[in-house]
């Protein structure tokens, strides 16, 4: 299983794209000026993070579509996946391309970066509910392997649905704070991806072997001291990849369990800034997202991204042993 072709040749392919390409995109993006800007009331250590270039998902993006076109005839579950990817892709690059090129200091503002996320999520459910409801149940974990289905289910799943895929796409996005968070977090969860479609017949392990890929060689520019960060267009197409994938092989639940950093990061924002209302200014974190908070508390950055990768590497091994 281990040695499938459709996973090997991917991985490598998407690998082999990612690490050539870099080389390229970031002199290319230091030309643009595209770099990274850091808040004056951050971590002040981020602050020499400053001009550092952005919007390098750009190479995880087309090392992935590239490899994928590969595989789509032979694998066409890989499709609605893709799009996902391609399409939260896109609003990230908007919203990179607003912020750091044309100094827009908001990028997207926040009603049409949600339209634009409710767009393409649209799209992806009517793909699902047209031509494959299946995806809608519910592989519940630890349970044997027992799926929840049935019409009544596959109405209510859609408005759960969008609050999975878009919560996701933005806890992505929120772990995407230190050199190599979001990168070798998402790496683990697409290994569990990849091990689970080839366990499940998912049908998409050529894709999911590609995002590893990709990342890998990623992350040989991304790890600390990074020469580039993904930008928005890297962490929000990552979590259309993560939710996508979740959703191909009915196993959204599992999100809660593999994506667990992902969730946490996300509540630990809501958390401060609901608090920092409700009292007048006051924190129960030093400051949000939580990785920011360990920091904050003494934790060197390549501590925080060792621990949270190495947790979640640990949440994937438990995912998979609720596979069964």
């Amino acid at each position: 299983m281990i040695l499938n072709q459709d996973v090997l040749i991917p991985l490598f392919l998407a690998f082999a794209i990612s690490v050539a390409l870099s080389p390229f995109v970031i002199p290319f993006l230091q030309k643009l000026k595209v770099g990274q800007t850091e808040r004056e009331e951050g971590v002040k250590s981020h602050l020499k993070k400053a001009g550092t270039p952005t919007m390098g998902g750009l190479i995880i993006l087309i090392s992935v579509a590239v490899t994928a076109l590969f595989y789509i005839r032979r694998f066409p579950r890989v499709v609605p996946v893709l799009f996902l990817l391609v399409g939260f892709g896109i609003i990230g690059f908007l919203d990179d391309y607003l912020k750091v090129v044309l100094r827009r200091s908001d990028g997207l503002y926040p009603k049409q970066k949600m339209l634009g996320q409710i767009i393409v999520t649209t799209i992806f459910l009517a793909y699902i509910w047209f031509m494959d409801k299946s995806c809608l149940d519910l592989l519940i974990p630890f349970s044997g392997g027992k799926v929840i289905s049935g019409n009544v289910m596959h109405i209510v799943a859609i408005p759960l649905a969008y609050f999975a895929i878009i919560g996701t796409v933005n806890g992505v996005n929120f772990t995407d704070g230190l050199d190599g968070l979001a990168t070798g977090v998402t790496t683990m969860v697409a290994v569990f991806y990849t091990v689970a479609s080839l366990i499940l017949g998912g049908g998409i392990q050529p894709l999911t072997a590609a995002v590893t890929g990709a990342l890998l060689g990623f992350l040989l520019f991304n790890v600390y001291p990074a020469k580039v960060f993904m930008g928005d267009t890297g962490s929000l197409a990552l979590g259309g990849f993560v939710a996508g994938s979740a959703y191909m092989m009915k196993m959204p639940i599992f999100i809660m369990i593999v994506g667990l950093i992902y969730l946490v990061e996300v509540l630990s924002v809501i958390i401060q800034v609901t608090y920092f209302k409700k009292t007048g200014g006051k924190r129960i974190f030093k400051m949000a997202p939580i990785h920011h908070h360990f920091e904050l508390c003494g934790w060197s950055e390549t501590r925080v991204v060792t621990v949270f990768t190495v947790i979640t590497a640990f949440l994937c091994l438990i995912g998979l042993a609720g596979i069964g």
